[in-house]
């Protein structure tokens, strides 16, 4: 293995370097030492043992017990389940089967990691919208707010920066929002009107994990229009989410 260049420097570049890094230690394997991983890149013990050493500092690699070799660290837990596609058992896919053959709404499941939501199953029917906003800003989706509630300190989990105004009914003022998750843990279930992108209605309940703590979403979606046949449902909802969590948590 070669380290990747950089083609504007025509030399390899750091990035490249630490990303090789990863990758020996994943080939192989958990003890593999910093000469092991210099001489597999072909790169200077002195630049390999600099590079190690930042990827160690930043939870990227673990050093072993022995303090000898190396493992992946825990930061890269995050991506490795970003870049893999989510499954869902199948008795949990009977569940949503179910559900979304007794109403007229897209049927979709958020799972939480962190601060971030991923579409965990999307409605086959009814293709999930305003994906990259719906993951990107929490306090305009209905998952998302569900997720700040959970949070004690809330505000930790959105940017410094002022909240994005995706409509005109997003709310992007902290005090309303917070009198808004307040509501949402009072009654366990979220709601937004056209606040995530213009006619786009969803309600979440809440997926519980084993340990209680709330681990993703059930949603259901459909125009502003239909808001109060959304409301209906939201005891229903919550029943389906009770038997859908441990199936898929």
């Amino acid at each position: 293995m070669s380290p990747r260049t950089d083609p504007s420097r025509h030399h390899p570049s750091t990035v490249s370097n630490s990303l090789d890094i990863l990758e020996v230690v994943a080939t192989l394997g958990l003890g593999v030492t910093a000469k092991e991983i210099a001489g597999a890149l072909h790169l200077p013990q002195a630049t390999a043992y600099r590079l190690i050493n930042s990827l160690v500092a930043e939870e990227y690699l673990v050093r072993t017990s022995d303090l000898r070799g190396f493992g992946l660290g825990a930061r890269l837990n995050g991506l490795v389940t970003a870049a893999v596609s989510p499954t869902v058992p199948t008795a949990a896919r009977r569940q949503l089967d179910d559900l979304r053959d007794s109403v007229r709404f897209a049927v979709h499941v958020i799972a939480f990691h962190n601060t971030t939501l991923r579409v965990l199953d999307a409605d086959p029917d009814h293709p999930v919208r305003a994906t990259r906003e719906l993951v990107r800003y929490l306090h305009a989706s209905a998952a998302g707010k569900l997720l700040l509630a959970d949070r004690t300190i809330w505000q930790e989990a959105l940017p410094s920066t002022p909240l994005r105004q995706l409509t005109s009914a997003t709310v992007i003022d902290l005090a309303a929002l917070d009198t808004e998750l307040r509501t949402i843990r009072d009654q366990q279930f979220a709601v937004q009107v056209d606040q995530l992108e213009q006619d786009l209605a969803c309600l979440a309940v809440p997926l519980r994990d084993p340990d209680g703590d709330t681990a993703g979403a059930l949603c259901l979606a459909g125009p502003s229009a239909r808001i109060d046949a959304l409301l209906r449902r939201a005891d229903s909802l919550q029943q389906c989410a009770g038997v859908l969590a441990p199936l898929l948590f």
